[in-house]
């Protein structure tokens, strides 16, 4: 948790899901980067409730059938794995006072995953400021497209490259939401593989600070 400059109380959460095999301390490391457009905020990056199942690493959302269907998993997986993610955000601001709107959610990989699938199931009161994936999927949550569901601002990030999470993830994601009328924005890095680089950490400053702007 990193707690805004000063001292002064929050006016912004931004909750950080990092990727499997990984935790909490991974992804905090974004927040000197986006402190300059919230500086306000204040960084939450919470580990995963499962560790993971690879022997000595971290923590995981959900499981992996790496011999099966490996789609089927992802999606069992974030529908499982949703109110542990609903039950936070809920303490989180009980706890802070912030609301929804005030809420950006982020993630890699599987915490990307986690993001998106969480962050567009929520009831419509809840929207989130945004949502921002690196390097995942979107798994639609049931009656993904429906009015009486959230419809934050979404930025997908993807390196052309990524051998783990194939890019054409994010294009589809893309293509998917905005057929369904929602604001989004894709960036796709040539040469990167499973990570985030300068060029797609740019880009997700850009759009939180639009998307703060509103």
């Amino acid at each position: 948790m990193l707690a805004p400059a000063g001292g002064a109380a929050p006016d912004t959460a931004v909750v950080l899901l990092h990727g499997y095999g990984s935790d909490g301390n991974d992804l905090i490391a974004l927040a000197p980067h986006w402190q300059g457009v919230l500086p306000g905020a204040l960084f939450v990056s919470p580990n995963a409730p499962q560790p993971a199942g690879m022997a000595g690493a971290g923590y995981q959302w959900f499981a992996i059938d790496w011999a099966g269907d490996r789609l089927a998993s992802r999606q069992t997986g974030v529908v499982e794995a949703r109110p542990i993610l609903v039950e936070f955000l809920a303490d989180l601001w009980a706890q802070t006072g912030l609301a929804p709107e005030r809420t950006l959610l982020a993630g890699f990989s599987q915490g990307a995953m986690m993001a998106l699938h969480v962050g567009l199931s929520l009831p419509a009161e809840q929207r989130l400021m945004g949502v921002i994936g690196f390097s995942g999927a979107f798994l639609p949550p049931e009656g993904f497209g429906g009015a009486d569901l959230a419809r934050p601002p979404v930025c997908l990030i993807h390196g052309e490259s990524d051998d783990v999470v194939a890019v054409g993830h994010s294009i589809e994601a893309e293509k998917m939401l905005r057929e369904a009328g929602l604001d989004v924005a894709l960036q796709v890095t040539p040469g990167l593989g499973h990570g985030i680089g300068p060029e797609g950490l740019d880009f997700a400053t850009r759009f939180i600070a639009r998307v703060a702007a509103k």
